[in-house]
């Protein structure tokens, strides 16, 4: 059973940062042929993209209201990928999870990831 878990959200002020982890395991799964990605939900909105990276790591994209401020990474090898957040907004307030793509290129479409984290907690105070 393949499991995605979050970790390092919490409560910052506006301009400050937050790294958020996901430790991917379960049994024979590795990350590392799978495009990842990030997506977050705000309380009464729909869960948006964020960010995706290919299997490599080679290749990134992100949404236009993060572009610049945060970055997408993976560390193969220990099966765990990252979003490093700075100059973090109020409305950056949500909760984050990552999921793992059917396929190894980046993708921004929620329908073509098959495996969700719990989701973890980012509050940006103003």
């Amino acid at each position: 059973q393949v499991q995605l878990v979050e970790s390092g959200g919490g409560l910052v002020q506006a301009g400050g940062s937050l790294r958020l982890s996901c430790a991917a395991s379960g049994r024979f799964f590795s990350i590392s042929t799978y495009a990842m990605g990030w997506f977050r939900q705000a309380p009464g909105k729909e869960r948006e993209f964020v960010a995706a990276i290919n299997w490599s790591g080679g290749s990134t994209v992100y949404a236009d209201s993060v572009k610049g401020r945060f970055t997408i990474s993976r560390d193969n090898a220990k099966n765990t990928l990252y979003l490093q957040m700075n100059s973090l907004k109020p409305e950056d307030t949500a909760v984050y999870y990552c999921a793992s793509s059917r396929g190894g290129s980046t993708d921004e479409y929620e329908s073509n990831y098959s495996y969700w984290g719990q989701g973890t907690q980012v509050t940006v105070s103003s």
